[in-house]
């Protein structure tokens, strides 16, 4: 790797334990209408317009956020579509441990892009997780 971008596919899991059950934090984080209260990666606002979602402030301008359908699996994984046309895909799982769950996002690095720029989506999606822990832990 080198610091102007690199073409390597790396892939980072972050983890973060909740102290709610698997179908709580499931049912919370895959509303789109409840992305704004944790996910400030994507912006501050979401506008739903017909059955589609859209992160209106997000930092890369207007994308559409589309999840996967409510499954009993704990798959969040979801798609942000960039104002560009290009489609990036989301792997999330929220997994039974013990009475609570383990929410882990896998960022996956995109061609070109920098080590800086790949440490600070890490970053973004590690406090995008301890939000979402602090929301509904709060509860």
């Amino acid at each position: 790797m080198n610091g102007t971008g690199s073409t390597d596919r790396q892939s980072r899991h972050l983890g973060i334990r909740i102290d709610r059950t698997v179908d709580e934090v499931h049912a919370y984080a895959s509303d789109p209408a409840n992305l704004p209260a944790w996910a400030h990666g994507l912006g501050g606002s979401m506008e739903q317009v017909d059955d589609r979602w859209f992160a209106t402030s997000s930092p890369m301008g207007r994308v559409e956020v589309a999840f996967v359908p409510r499954n009993e699996l704990g798959v969040l994984d979801h798609h942000v579509t960039l104002p560009s046309g290009e489609t990036l895909h989301n792997p999330v799982r929220v997994i039974a441990d013990g009475t609570g769950s383990e929410v882990v996002f896998t960022v996956r690095r995109q061609p070109g892009t920098t080590d800086a720029d790949f440490e600070r989506d890490a970053a973004t999606v590690a406090a995008d997780l301890a939000r979402l822990k602090q929301v509904l832990e709060s509860d």
